[in-house]
């Protein structure tokens, strides 16, 4: 066993030696041959850990973005032939999170084989209006990359952070900014068009490889090392969440029905934590009664809740509060914290609320320095019934008059 464990740590350590050295100027060819000896046998979750010690040995994040590109041109030939001939596995089958990454990347080759390509040529060869809004079509759908990369970002990412797989995520992250970044860059560029077709042309290829590389990493180095990882549970539950973030270019056309399509697992572990006095479960997570007040006390607005009868229920206890509140309003009427001189407008805004007639009304006025705006918006379940009714009032001023950007940290 040590022996083996030894053989890792070795190989690893060279791996990691060959990324400097390809930090530090040499070419791919040249370590391409020292590198042949140490592919056997190795897995994707080895490269995660590479990236990873180089992060933790303090090499700055962009540099090891910077290198991911080079190393993963290294790396392509060994890994492509390592799973050549794995066994069909559930990522294969219709539905599953990887099948759908997986399809969504043909869409995003024949996009880019079959029409980006042709009509950039096109386009080079003859830079009229109708060549450069049909370059522009194109680069519009490319756009719905962001979906694809965003369903990664934001739901298999957390899975593996979870697992303490923390570099490649955050690396690949930076990637897929950049790309998103091309982009829009090229869409402006078209959109502004002054005849620099060299320019749009460099720009283009440049930003067309480098998401065919980012293909070529998903599917060799990232989608194996979450298949080494994540549960069946996990996979299903990122399946039902992408619909809220939507797919790339095509849809799937039936939901994945794993062998043991159950959440058992998950439940028993968000009931293990959710049905601890002291903590509230939501649907999208749980938080203590600490964490939940303080998150609510932190906003910087204040919230008042009334219920469907219409009775205080909560107010926050924002440091910017700007109306006074006590406890002593929990559990009255609406109608008797408010001056009888505008019991009529309050008792008119709840009327529409409940019939439907409105779900939201806004008002602002000036109190000294202060611009306040107080909106009340119809709170409903999923069935569209009427549960109360929540206000939110903040002091407006600073924001309007916020000018310009700011994109730095502050002093």
């Amino acid at each position: 066993m040590s022996e083996i464990i030894n053989n890792r740590e070795y190989r690893q350590n060279v791996l990691k030696e060959l990324i400097m050295e390809l930090h530090e100027g040499k070419s791919v060819d040249q370590v391409r041959e020292r590198f042949a000896k140490l592919i056997e046998g190795i897995a994707p979750s080895e490269i995660s850990e590479m990236e990873q010690a180089l992060i933790m040995e303090g090499m700055p994040i962009e540099e090891v973005q910077r290198l991911c590109d080079v190393h993963a041109a290294v790396f392509k030939g060994s890994i492509e032939e390592i799973h050549k001939n794995d066994e069909k596995g559930p990522e294969e089958m219709l539905g599953h999170p990887i099948h759908t990454l997986k399809l969504e990347n043909r869409e995003l080759e024949r996009l880019i084989d079959e029409s980006i390509k042709s009509d950039l040529d096109r386009f080079y060869n003859d830079d009229s209006k109708d060549n450069v809004y049909k370059l522009l079509s194109n680069i519009n759908l490319l756009l719905d990359i962001d979906k694809h990369y965003s369903r990664k970002e934001n739901l298999i990412f957390p899975y593996l952070e979870k697992y303490g797989i923390t570099a490649p995520p955050k690396v690949m992250w930076g990637v897929d900014d950049e790309i998103r970044n091309a982009i829009k860059e090229v869409k402006k560029q078209l959109h502004n068009y002054k005849g620099n077709k060299a320019d749009v042309k460099s720009k283009l290829e440049e930003t067309l490889n480098r998401i065919k590389e980012m293909i070529f990493k998903e599917e060799s180095i990232l989608l194996p090392m979450c298949l080494e990882t994540l549960t069946e549970d996990e996979w299903i539950t990122i399946m039902e969440e992408s619909e809220e973030i939507g797919y790339c270019l095509i849809s799937p056309q039936e939901k994945w029905k794993p062998k043991r399509a159950s959440l058992i697992k998950e439940k028993r572990e968000t009931m293990n934590i959710s049905d601890i006095e002291g903590y509230v479960k939501l649907p999208t997570g749980y938080l203590s009664i600490k964490e939940l007040t303080y998150v609510l006390n932190t906003l910087p607005f204040d919230i008042t809740f009334i219920d469907k009868n219409d009775i205080v229920k909560y107010f926050s206890q924002s440091s910017e509060r700007i109306f006074a509140r006590t406890k002593a309003v929990i559990g009255r009427s609406v109608q008797n914290c408010h001056p009888p001189a505008s019991v009529h407008i309050v008792e008119k805004m709840l009327e529409d609320f409940k019939s439907g007639e409105k779900q939201q009304e806004d008002f602002w006025i000036k109190m000294g320095p202060m611009y306040v705006y107080i909106r009340y918006f119809a709170v409903r379940d999923e069935n569209g019934d009427y549960l109360g009714t929540v206000e939110v009032t903040q002091n407006i001023k600073p924001i309007q008059e916020i000018q310009g950007e700011k994109r730095l940290l502050s002093e």
